[in-house]
């Protein structure tokens, strides 16, 4: 490949990822946060716990919606009731900014009071937000992704080129995706 057509992706690859540099490391940072959302919530924390005993019913069929709201002023908690749900032997009740578990059969409860993470929540939220306006940047974002991904091998000459080189590296970057996808997934 001649050096104008080398010079000419560089500055594509360079200008389109200076661009996006920002996006970059806020879907990097939030995206390995939430890989792990079942040991570490990305979005909010617990400034609070409190424990506390309380007696449920001990069939779990006992546990109605009428049942959950004749006893939300005894729990205690005071922001808003969502929902609930009772699952191995717990019952989970979630309000706006808390949740509370309490165990059935021995009425052990713990009250969690949560607060939205500082930045990290916010970057969390972009992977699943369906503003359309986010939505056509995030695509216009995948477009840039795929220019920088195909002018990026196109920048390197020599032995360090893409034909030379760069293919089975690419080759093998591709293959654990496949991996996962096939076997693991």
């Amino acid at each position: 490949m001649n050096t104008q057509t080398r010079n000419f992706f560089r500055k594509w690859h360079r200008d389109i990822a200076y661009f996006y540099v920002g996006l970059i490391l806020s879907f990097s940072i939030s995206g390995i946060a939430l890989n792990h959302r079942r040991t570490f919530d990305s979005r909010k924390y617990v400034y609070q716990s409190e424990s506390f005993q309380f007696s449920l019913p001990k069939a779990a069929e006992a546990i109605t919606d009428d049942y959950i709201q004749g006893v939300l002023p005894e729990i205690g908690v005071t922001n808003d009731f969502r929902s609930y749900r009772v699952r191995d032997g717990v019952l989970r009740i979630f309000y706006e900014d808390a949740i509370v578990d309490i165990n059935v059969e021995t009425g052990e409860g713990e009250k969690e009071f949560l607060r939205k993470r500082i930045l990290l929540g916010e970057m969390a939220d972009l992977h699943q937000t369906t503003n359309k306006w986010w939505v056509w940047y995030s695509d216009i974002f995948g477009i840039g992704m795929i220019l920088i991904a195909c002018s990026g091998m196109f920048i390197a000459g020599g032995k360090d080129s893409f034909k030379k080189r760069g293919w089975y590296l690419a080759i093998i970057g591709l293959v654990f995706p496949l991996i996962f996808l096939i076997l693991l997934i």
